[in-house]
């Protein structure tokens, strides 16, 4: 075999590579309630915005999307009518120019915080790689409800800082990126803070 039938071959890589769209790392903070039994990634789902999000219903579809695609990757199963589990998303972004981290009114809002109420402490992303620059935090909350009682058995937060004009500031980019991070290695470590490439 010559050289020039093996060109395409030693060039796929460097094809492949160029598909993929590079992003920051995401600061991910999860609770559970394995210590109490509860069994995760059985029946059926629903997926809905959180009551703070609930009017923001279409900027938020691309998280609601992502949060759905991950629930099935998990080991749900889509409810067609009501679920065992619904899982409440909303999502916050800021934009903030260095360190100083004002919010600016740019999306969806809303908030979580049931049982594991310091959902997001000690998330540490370095605010400083962007200087000067004007940069975009988004926030991804999900909460996991039993239909049955309304109780949380679930609840994470997945954050990303980048610049403005970054793949990260682009909503169909960064919910796909939050939300595979907040579902890795589902249902996650109770408490723990942990950082994803």
């Amino acid at each position: 075999m010559n050289l020039f039938r093996k060109a395409p071959l030693l060039l796929l890589p460097l094809a492949l590579s160029a598909c993929m769209i590079p992003t920051g790392p995401v600061e991910v903070t999860r609770f559970n309630r394995v210590a109490e039994g509860i069994v995760y990634g059985k029946g059926s789902f629903s997926v809905t915005p959180g009551d703070a999000a609930a009017g923001d219903s279409l900027k938020l579809s691309p998280y609601l999307a992502a949060v759905q695609r991950e629930m099935l990757r998990v080991g749900y199963t889509q409810a067609l009518d009501q679920g065992d589990v619904v899982a409440e998303v909303s999502v916050n972004r800021f934009e903030f120019r260095g360190n100083d981290r004002s919010p600016v009114s740019v999306g969806v809002g809303g908030s979580t915080g049931s049982y594991g109420s310091g959902v997001g402490m000690g998330v540490g992303v370095n605010l400083n790689a962007l200087g000067d620059q004007r940069g975009i935090e988004t926030t991804l909350n999900v909460r996991i409800l039993r239909t049955t009682d309304n109780l949380v058995i679930w609840e994470g937060r997945a954050v990303q800082r980048g610049a403005l004009n970054s793949p990260a500031a682009q909503p169909g980019i960064a919910s796909s990126k939050l939300a595979e991070a907040l579902f890795k290695d589902f249902p996650g470590t109770n408490g723990e803070t942990v950082t994803v490439p």
